[in-house]
């Protein structure tokens, strides 16, 4: 069975029904992960988008923050959500396809704008949530499973504009970075966007303060795309539909797909 998989942070997903209903018709994946929906479950317009073929959903919602869901083509089952830091926050829900995969979907708080816990508690929440993220992991072992979503951090040096500048900017610093491969390597997650895209920028979110932001192209690769190294060699056709940030009223987020083929 091969199926094609996208993530993508919406901000809300009743504001912009217009534009996954545009996504879901442009490129058609058989599985959408969605982010910071901001929507209680049962006011997701559910309706609009079984319209196109997408008769499952999975979802753990929150009245105008956090919130994930996954849309599906194919039947998904839910296995469950975790409240990683005891946040009480709609950050993670997973569901299984009828192949045995299961479909991790996550958003990791931001962090706010200080990198110091000492002064900022969202970024020691932030650092908090990824622990726990890894011990998880480190206990459940995963196997045949994918981990999607904004994990709201940028890795590698070529994953942000510019590496030195933001090196002490929430989302790229050393404690961040560290956090998040502790988390891969629990799992032993390969990054399944850059297995494909090994070399050069690549970024999926382009903040809404720059006046172009297309021009000015500083943007950050902070959702991904990872897989359980039993399935990591199926996975192949990586890409960020980066004009989806073009469009009218976007989210400051692209979507980021890939296809496997199991």
């Amino acid at each position: 069975m091969s199926f094609t998989l996208a993530t993508w942070n919406i901000n809300s997903i009743r504001l912009r029904e217009a534009l996954v209903c545009q996504m879901l018709e442009s490129a058609g994946p058989d599985v959408l992960c969605l982010q910071e929906c901001k929507s209680p479950v049962d006011l997701i317009p559910i309706e609009r988008f079984r319209e196109l073929g997408y008769a499952h959903m999975i979802a753990r919602g929150q009245k105008g923050y956090n919130g994930v869901a996954i849309l599906s083509k194919l039947p998904i089952e839910e296995t469950g959500a975790q409240d990683f830091a005891a946040l009480g926050h709609a950050r993670h829900i997973a569901g299984r396809l009828e192949n045995g995969v299961t479909i991790h979907n996550f958003y990791v708080p931001a962090g706010g704008d200080k990198p110091d816990r000492t002064i900022n508690d969202k970024f020691g929440q932030k650092l908090d949530y990824l622990t726990e993220m890894r011990d998880w992991f480190h206990a459940e072992r995963p196997e045949k499973a994918i981990l999607v979503g904004d994990l709201n951090i940028a890795p590698r040096p070529d994953d942000v504009w510019d590496h030195k500048k933001l090196l002490k900017i929430v989302s790229h610093t050393p404690v961040e970075v560290e956090h998040l491969a502790q988390v891969q390597d629990a799992g032993a997650w390969v990054d399944i966007t850059r297995q494909d895209i090994p070399e050069g920028n690549l970024f999926s979110w382009w903040s809404y303060r720059s006046p172009d932001w297309d021009a000015a192209d500083k943007g950050r690769r902070l959702d991904h795309i990872w897989a359980t190294p039993d399935i990591s060699g199926a996975a192949h056709s990586s890409r960020v539909l980066r004009d989806v940030r073009g469009w009218e009223q976007p989210s400051d987020h692209a979507p980021v797909l890939a296809t496997f083929d199991l």
